[in-house]
């Protein structure tokens, strides 16, 4: 064995994310210490398994049937493994097997074989196999029609289940109660899946999880046994999840583990699996149970397992593939035992969910069978309350703790929101607690297990006890109690009438701080050299000492969330990487299970923590560092700078007051003005009557932004005086503390990124890349090309002498990213950040400069300036959207983030560069005809061109009535269809959800005035809506359409190059 591929699992999207890096790059590297070459795909950019000192080599390019065959012809690997890359990775493997092109070119898959991944995806004839060794699974059947699927579905008896086969995150499926509701669902999740499972729905049931390795000689331990709180019927990643298990009597808990085995065991599983159950809590003998899942790949609960245990589960499961037993594996956290044992906890880990429900206007907040969720965090404790309050302050959604809730609502209105699940129901269960609603009342509705409620009933009774008493001055018996059940200083603060400093130092004086434990795998059995730490205040001892000055701490990004994700883990990795060269120790604070940041080899010391004022100072404190990186892990840990330096911990690189001089737009946008540097007319105000007048003067759109955000939250864009008055009091809601400023839009400008690094206020290496979408689209959601293409040197040249001012005058040391707009020649400043910006790992990437380097080189001032020449390539970075998930979200594009993940590729131009990426987030037409609706006259001029362009390449067009009026005037022939309000037929949603097109192209100018604030349901709205739920490409920008259609015009899939990073670079 020589040369292995691995193959990846592309962009970030709702159910399949970060843990895919950290699974990828352990395999890589267990691969690399056997001295085997190892061939990557995969073109999310921002992963840290694509970086150099990993693979041997990298292709961005898309993990599809067409280009892997490519990489394959050209490599030749001796093997493939399919594990590390989830759904995507083995739905091309599967694919690869069966065409036969594993077998042409005689590349054999390592691990669990073909055969049983084959027998797991197809819910039906797992079944079957199930059934063979005794295994009891819920009555189901395998259908491939809808009308095939109701007949099953009487015979079952609603509410029953429907699952999509092949699919990743429970995509499509659900719980349906009668006929109509089934045909609408089983519509939908056909359009995605070749295959429907219509099972028997087991309500409030239990569910849990076993992950199971095995290896080749039939060795076999379960690494981690999870609990579901939620019951069946949430999707596990929906769903707040416990390791281990409370609620399972000893039997259940060995009888399940026993069950899994013998699974895993049937399937010849090698590596890893997880195992899903479903569990009676009523039963009417000893144990009633179901299999729901069995998952033969590395997962999103493996990831959590691998975190909450110590266990090293890729890296394990990434040797075993080669063949290797279980007794020859080092445990690599340990450092003193092997890898064949069942790890001990003497903790408790809760993982919760994030969500971005508000980013989607539109969709609803309810939870269920199918992910909507977009990140994760892990808490560590050593009881529930005191893990489950941590975990929901990690969650990085403004709340203290479960009972911070404020919700105006009458009894009935918190209990249905507790029956139906959604993404805040464990307050409205802790609202319902303070009415005085019975335990019993609330599991009938809710189906979570009596443990878990009593428990939140204890924080919810002593929330109660420190407002009637208020003693904790008198006995600090009683402060320590509330810290025990996971209270945090600035709650305690909040109710007893005092600030959190007041707090902390009423509990520094009584010497009452947490203790430092190790997660050692092992429960305190054997020794550990473990780096894993968490804090408690259920302890009287540290199990580490202090590093000292030698250590400096580096803050993560916290869970990943719509604008930050891991391209912000990408910075923190390599920042604490190349600490090493100033001998220096890193200490990572990081509460999220998916990232490579929170994996065991990557720091001196990993604090599974919260990124707060108050831990981030109990961690300082005990380590007595010399200072804190705030800069590396996106907008969280910027916005507790301003604090933590107030209480005297020192910051490396710029200073909290310069960094508050640029998040703070009002004093940004009077430092631009002090400089004589053009920005767009701005105003910032605390009374709305002038505000409106402002914009009066100024006229319409206005874009409406608060201070100290992430990916555009709360910004808006206002067309009239009714939109503002609404979108100014949301941006108030989010940050009381600083003004909202408002500034003039302007239509039609270009946006242009500038990354840089800059060391005591001079600029040492920089790169400019502009965005294709028109600017007003959130610099998250744009297409961005570098080298920048069509900013005309004089521009370019202005922009280098802003951003060296601009470092000058905030004497800036570590890294920047500026927004700027050109329009008309001339360029104006939108807005700065003061830290690594999401763009960081891509211009790493593309330039061959390791910018994350440079930051740290210039923390210690011995960076050194670089001169980046011209490229002969060209690379463009694509965004992943997840609107298929979201239903009733509009997918149209504006200022506020919409995606959730990235891919980029490189050309050698910008269309075929452009092409990739698209083919990498999941386009694909299956046939040439279009469906275009153009809004505006001024569109129809600037797009004719294009449609020109599309008929030249043999598209069949369909076209709304006035696009197809105007397309007739210039020579172009489409066939009409009806808009809804027309009444006729056929119209334009019968046309999409019959797929007649396979591409669909909706541009409007903007949502006119009136109907963008009511939220009419626009036709536009529906056209865009039917071809995200039926699976067709869309395209709601102008300058991105253009530019996809070009390049359909330059390229064949034949004339696009197979080419590795190195080979471009």
């Amino acid at each position: 064995m020589k040369k292995i591929l691995i193959l990846g699992s592309g962009a970030l999207k709702i159910g399949q994310a970060g843990e895919f890096d950290y699974s990828g790059s352990q395999a890589i590297k267990a691969f690399r210490e056997e001295g085997i070459e190892t061939v990557l795909i995969n073109p999310n950019i921002a992963t840290i398994q694509t970086s150099k000192k990993l693979a041997d080599k990298v292709y961005f390019l898309p993990i599809t049937f067409e280009f892997v065959t490519e990489v394959i012809k050209k490599e030749k690997p001796d093997a493939i493994v399919l594990s590390f890359g989830g759904q995507t990775a083995l739905n091309c493997g599967m694919n690869l097997y069966k065409k036969g092109i594993l077998k042409e070119y005689n590349v054999q898959v390592l691990g669990t074989p073909v055969s049983a991944i084959i027998l797991t995806e197809d819910r039906e004839k797992f079944a079957n196999h199930l059934h063979k060794i005794n295994i009891s699974t819920p009555k189901s059947f395998a259908v491939t029609l809808v009308e095939e699927g109701l007949r099953q579905a009487l015979e079952i008896g609603y509410p029953v289940m429907i699952r999509a086969g092949f699919s990743l995150g429970g995509q499509k499926s659900g719980v349906v109660k009668n006929k109509e509701e089934f045909i609408l669902l089983a519509k939908e999740a056909l359009a995605f899946s070749p295959q429907i499972l219509v099972e028997k729905y087991l309500h409030h049931y239990k569910e849990i999880e076993y992950e199971v390795v095995r290896d080749k000689y039939d060795n076999c331990v379960t690494v981690c046994n999870m609990e579901n709180m939620d019951p069946l019927g949430v999707h596990t990643g929906e769903s707040i999840v416990v390791a281990p298990s409370q609620t399972l009597t000893n039997f259940e808990y060995h009888y399940l583990r026993k069950l899994s085995i013998e699974i895993v065991r049937s399937l010849k599983i090698i590596g890893e699996c997880n195992v899903q159950f479903a569990l009676n809590p009523k039963p009417n003998n000893k144990i009633e149970y179901y299999v729901i899942e069995v998952n033969a790949r590395l997962s999103r609960s493996s990831a959590l397992a691998s975190k909450a245990t110590g266990y090293p589960l890729a890296y394990v499961a990434a040797k075993l593939i080669l063949g290797k037993s279980l007794m020859e594996i080092k445990n690599q956290v340990t450092q003193v035992t092997q890898s064949f044992f069942e790890p001990a906890l003497d903790y408790i880990v809760v993982k919760i969910p994030r969500w971005d429900m508000d980013k989607f206007k539109g969709t609803t907040e309810k939870i269920g069978s199918s992910m909507k969720s977009v990140g994760e965090i892990m808490a560590i404790g050593r009881t529930f309350e005191e893990a489950i309050q941590k975990g929901v302050r990690m969650l990085d959604i403004g709340v203290q703790g479960i009972t911070d809730n404020n919700f105006d609502m009458t009894e009935e209105e918190v209990l249905a929101n507790i029956k139906q699940a959604n993404s805040k129901r464990i307050f409205f269960i802790a609202k319902a607690l303070k009415l005085g609603v019975s335990v019993e009342k609330i599991y009938e509705l809710s189906g979570i297990d009596p443990w878990f409620l009593h428990r939140l009933k204890a924080i919810v009774d002593a929330e109660r006890e420190i407002f009637s008493v208020g003693a904790i001055f008198k006995s600090p018996e009683q402060l320590l109690k509330y810290k025990q059940l996971g209270f945090s200083d600035k709650k305690i603060g909040q109710i007893t009438g005092n600030t959190e400093l007041e707090i902390r130092n009423l509990r520094i004086k009584n010497k009452i701080t947490p203790s430092v434990f190790q997660i050692d795998t092992l429960a305190g059995e054997f020794p550990a050299k473990t780096n894993y730490l968490y804090t408690t205040y259920n302890g009287s001892h540290h199990d580490v000492d202090p590093i000292g000055d030698k250590g400096i701490m580096v803050l993560g990004s916290g869970p990943y969330r719509i604008g930050s994700s891991v391209e912000f883990d990408w910075t923190c990795v390599n920042s604490s990487l190349f600490l090493k060269k100033y001998g220096k120790k890193s200490i990572i604070v990081n509460c999220n299970p998916e990232t490579v940041s929170t994996d065991y080899d990557i720091s001196d010391r990993l604090y599974f923590e919260e990124l707060s004022f108050e831990r981030v100072s109990d961690i300082y404190e005990f380590e007595q560092s010399s200072s804190v990186v705030v800069s590396v892990g996106g907008q969280t840990p910027n916005n507790i700078a301003k604090k933590i330096d107030q209480y005297g911990i020192k910051i490396l690189g710029t200073s909290a007051i310069d960094i508050d001089r640029a998040e703070d737009r009002k004093k940004f946008s009077q430092l631009l003005d002090d400089l004589d540097i053009k920005q767009p007319v701005w105003n910032s105000f605390i009374d709305m009557e002038v505000a409106l007048k402002f914009s009066r003067e100024v006229g319409y759109p206005i874009l409406v932004r608060p201070s100290y955000v992430l990916s555009g939250a709360a910004m808006n864009l206002c067309y009239n005086p009714i939109e503002l008055k609404h979108f100014i009091e949301k941006a108030t809601n989010i940050n009381r503390k600083h003004p909202v400023t408002i500034s003039k839009y302007m239509v039609n400008a270009r946006e242009i990124e500038f990354d840089g690094v800059a060391e005591k206020g001079k600029v040492k290496v920089f790169a400019i890349s502009n965005h294709i979408e028109h600017a007003g689209v959130h610099s998250g959601d744009a297409t961005i090309v570098y080298p920048a293409e069509r900013v005309r040197f004089f521009s370019g040249e202005r922009m280098i002498e802003i951003a060296n001012q601009l470092s000058k005058s905030l004497n800036i040391s570590g890294p920047f990213n500026i927004q700027f707009m050109v329009k008309d020649n001339e360029v104006y400043v939108i807005e700065m950040n003061l830290r690594a910006s999401r763009t960081f790992p891509f211009i790493s990437k593309v330039t061959g400069v390791n910018f994350a380097e440079v930051v740290v080189d210039s923390f210690f001032e011995k960076s050194k300036e670089y001169k980046i020449k011209y490229p002969n390539y060209v690379a463009v970075k694509a965004p992943q959207f997840s609107f298929a998930r979201m239903e009733g979200a509009d997918p149209a594009l504006g200022v506020e983030m919409g995606s959730t993940g990235e891919v980029a590729c490189f050309g050698e131009t910008a269309e075929e560069a452009y092409l990739k990426s698209l083919f990498s987030t999941g386009l694909s037409l299956k046939n040439k005809t279009a469906l275009v609706t153009i809004g505006g006259e001024d569109y129809k001029l600037r797009f004719a061109e294009s449609i020109w362009r599309l008929k030249n390449l043999g598209f069949r067009l369909f076209a709304t009535k006035k696009t197809h009026l105007f397309l007739k005037t210039k020579g172009v022939r489409t066939k009409l269809v009806y808009k809804l309000f027309e009444k006729e037929s056929p119209t334009v949603i019968d046309l999409i959800e019959e797929r007649q097109v396979s591409l669909v192209i909706n541009l409007s100018e903007d949502y006119n005035n009136d109907s963008s604030f009511k939220r009419v349901i626009t036709d536009g709205y529906r056209i865009r809506r039917a071809a995200i739920d039926n699976n067709i490409p869309l395209f709601t920008d102008l300058n991105s359409a253009r530019f996809f259609v070009n390049a359909l015009d330059r390229y064949k899939f034949k004339d696009l190059k197979i080419k590795s990073w190195d080979e471009y670079l």
